[in-house]
């Protein structure tokens, strides 16, 4: 039973294992709906095409706003700097921990570089790596601070892995803290 439908070019018999060799090679067989393939056999996302153009899109507050639309800024909400630390001592670093995760995830998202390491990775980096993965993280933190105040010749990196590296880790946490609670303020 040949049940060619002109659309991909394959039949499907044997629940889409056999083709039709006259029509083999015009179309491209689309097993998901959101794919296509061009003649080379490659795929090309419609779904995503186009939505991160690059890590600098979304690098300003400006732009962020004209993205998101409504100020939300994903439901980032600012944090007291002061409160952050004490919670910290008070919980002898497992709120440290936490707050880490919230400003790299929190970072990430305002930086527009959904893609980058969560904050759940990168205390497992740091453990794995004995702490060396935190130095090139708050070196990236950097970075990323800086594309979101919009200083495009910022030094915020080497600050934080100074800081970092003279066990004032804290400190560059909290000048992350003011560049988030400044960007969705």
């Amino acid at each position: 039973m040949d049940n060619n439908n002109g659309q991909n070019g394959y039949n499907n018999q044997n629940n889409g294992q056999g083709y039709d060799p006259q029509t083999f090679g015009q179309q491209q067989y689309n097993p998901y709906g959101n794919q296509q393939y061009n003649q080379n056999g490659s795929q090309q996302f419609n779904q995503y095409n186009g939505q991160y153009n690059g890590y600098n899109q979304y690098s300003n507050q400006a732009n962020y706003q004209s993205y998101n639309g409504n100020n939300n800024f994903g439901g980032i909400q600012r944090r007291e700097i002061v409160t952050c630390i004490l919670l910290s001592i008070v919980t002898c670093g497992i709120y440290g921990i936490y707050w880490m995760i919230k400003i790299n995830d929190e970072v990430n998202y305002l930086a527009g570089e959904p893609m980058a390491t969560t904050g759940g990775m990168v205390v497992v980096l740091i453990i794995v790596t004995c702490g060396i993965y935190g130095i090139y993280w708050m070196y990236k933190m950097g970075e990323r601070c800086d594309r979101i105040k919009g200083d495009i010749n910022g030094n915020s990196n080497i600050l934080y892995l100074v800081l970092q590296l003279f066990g004032l880790g804290i400190v560059a946490y909290c000048l992350i803290q003011d560049t988030i609670n400044k960007a969705v303020s």
